[in-house]
């Protein structure tokens, strides 16, 4: 109802969907359809503890792996959350990814 998680439609759905799933700022589809690529090197938040272990996170911690955000349409609902960041090498194309562009609504 939200968004397009759990392998509902394996892929993307058409732009403007899920408008239960609306940011407060109207924004739709932070969430869900494929992961977005940052700019961001995945590195630990101000307190970090490594959960469940060390070698799930903390090993790829630096500036290879970059932060992706938003989970796909592959990832259980279960375990995706607007905090959650994932990370890749960026030469990777395997995982559901992509990127979100917007412009301002004055333009």
């Amino acid at each position: 109802e939200h968004a397009n998680l759990g392998q509902r439609h394996l892929r993307p759905a058409p732009a403007g969907s899920y408008p239960a799933g609306e940011s407060p700022l109207g924004v739709r589809q932070l969430i869900g359809d494929v992961w977005e690529w940052t700019a961001s090197d995945f590195l630990p938040y101000p307190g970090f503890r490594a959960f469940p272990y060390k070698e799930y996170s903390e090993v790829f911690f630096g500036s290879d792996h970059k932060v992706l955000r938003g989970g796909s349409f592959a990832v259980d609902p279960v375990a995706c959350r607007g905090t959650f960041r994932n990370w890749d090498y960026p030469i990777r194309r395997q995982i559901f990814s992509g990127f979100r562009t917007a412009r301002s609504q004055d333009v």
